[in-house]
């Protein structure tokens, strides 16, 4: 099995890393993508016939072929959007496929008896939708869509999907491997520019959109999905706050601090990205990321020594350059980076931790999504959590501290759809997962995401 794409013809795709021409991604039209879901829609009733039983197998066997080829797989994701083989990252991401397709698979979800008395029954059952439009991004690319697609498909919906731009490749090899065990039309994937996402979200021929990315793309999908009505499930942008409480054992939690903000270079959604911390141990916690961003290896993808890795296009390496400048014009404090790494390639930067700044500085206000977190003091946990619910965004946040019990009952009082509590972006395939506030609605995984891509239907005698 090779992964692929077209040599000669289509839209150049680069090596994140690198910069050179790895492939050639189709340019699909809008025409293309009437198409595509014309063919969805003419599949999708013989494929909902399956039953749950016959879908589940073949999302076993799905799993099988990527876990079969994941070597091949993972090596292209590393070049095309940047992440390191090896820790959290390319390797992890591809693995992180093959488990939510069998989560998808295996979780029940039966009939809810939600009313019986007397006689009188009242049962929700759950049907397919039709077809979904997933329009995915270039982070996490691969899994992200499976987390769109899988879920989809085992509740008996057939899927047009649209990767990012940036990262089309790697997706159109995993929707390969998907369509060796599925019938025609049940997935199809499409190219395209943004034309071809703005052309998704108005779509009647859709049903329900699924989309990850912006605030601001997110607003327009949700304009545009008014001349179909189709459903929506959108898991947008956030900018993550994380609170230490004070008497917290630095010590213990530095490294998975670490991860929790620079996961994937720092372009996750769900990656903490302010981080509020009691005076009494600002310092001590400053110093503790500041040894470890020193310490972790960053560059090529393929070199297997490496963690960390470029950020995925221009775009984004100048977001992140402008807000860290813009933070040492304020006279925030660049304990360490700060610098673009230009000796490793065109769009690396250092992995940065800028101290003495508050909110109200653009690097903490906004979604950085890069290597660099905003580190703020504060007095009291009352004002941290003010500050940390003050975001127009909600998608995750967590807090830190020596009794878990304590850290819980701080986490009650913080607005995010999830918060976790000495760790950060951990996510379970079996766990509601989703935002509030300006970082979307809709939840995916298990059960709720079963139902979040099917129709309820109450039957009642």
């Amino acid at each position: 099995m090779t992964m692929t794409a077209p040599t000669t013809e289509g839209r150049p795709i680069p090596d994140a890393a690198t910069r050179e021409i790895i492939g050639y991604a189709p340019e699909h039209t809008v025409d293309d993508l009437n198409a595509a879901i014309d063919r969805a829609r003419a599949a999708q009733p013989a494929w909902a016939e399956l039953g749950h039983e016959e879908r589940s197998r073949v999302l076993h066997a799905i799993a099988d072929d990527i876990d079969a080829h994941a070597e091949e797989l993972a090596t292209l994701l590393s070049r095309e959007q940047g992440k390191p083989m090896n820790g959290p990252n390319a390797r992890f991401e591809v693995g992180a496929c093959v488990t939510w397709l069998r989560a998808a698979a295996d979780t029940p979800i039966e009939p809810e008896v939600v009313f019986e008395h007397e006689g009188s029954r009242a049962e929700v059952h759950y049907d397919p939708l039709g077809v979904v439009g997933a329009i995915g991004p270039w982070n996490w690319p691969m899994m992200i869509s499976v987390w769109q697609i899988a879920p989809s498909l085992r509740m008996g919906n057939t899927v047009v999907a649209k990767p990012s731009e940036y990262t089309p490749l790697s997706v159109l090899a995993l929707i390969d491997v998907f369509n060796r065990h599925l019938p025609d039309g049940v997935l199809t994937g499409v190219s395209g520019g943004r034309e071809v996402g703005a052309a998704i979200a108005a779509h009647t021929g859709l049903d329900k959109i699924m989309f990850t990315g912006s605030t601001a793309t997110g607003r327009k999908i949700v304009e545009s999905s008014a001349h179909n009505l189709a459903r929506l499930t959108l898991e947008l942008g956030g900018n993550d706050a994380g609170i230490i409480l004070p008497g917290t054992d630095i010590a213990a939690i530095a490294e998975g601090l670490f991860w929790g903000i620079f996961l994937n270079t720092g372009q996750t959604c769900a990656s903490l990205k302010r981080l509020y911390v009691h005076e009494s141990q600002y310092e001590e916690v400053v110093q503790a990321l500041a040894d470890l961003a020193r310490a972790m290896p960053m560059g090529n993808g393929l070199d297997e020594a490496n963690v960390l890795g470029p950020l995925q296009n221009e775009k984004q390496f100048d977001i992140v350059s402008n807000l860290v400048e813009d933070a040492r014009q304020r006279g925030a404090r660049i304990v360490t980076g700060g610098r673009a790494a230009t000796e490793l390639g065109p769009l690396f930067y250092e992995t940065t931790i800028v101290a003495d700044i508050s909110d109200g500085a653009p690097l903490v206000d906004e979604e950085q999504f890069g290597p660099v977190v905003p580190i703020i003091r504060y007095s009291t946990v009352d004002e941290a959590v003010k500050l940390a619910n003050a975001s127009s965004q909600g998608l995750g946040a967590s807090v830190w501290g020596k009794d878990p019990d304590e850290a819980a009952q701080v986490a009650t009082g913080v607005q995010a759809g999830t918060v976790w509590i000495n760790q950060h972006g951990a996510i379970n395939p079996h766990v509601p997962f989703g935002g509030i506030k300006a970082s979307g609605y809709g939840q995916e995984f298990g059960v709720a995401g079963l139902k979040a891509v099917a129709a309820p239907k109450v039957i009642q005698r």
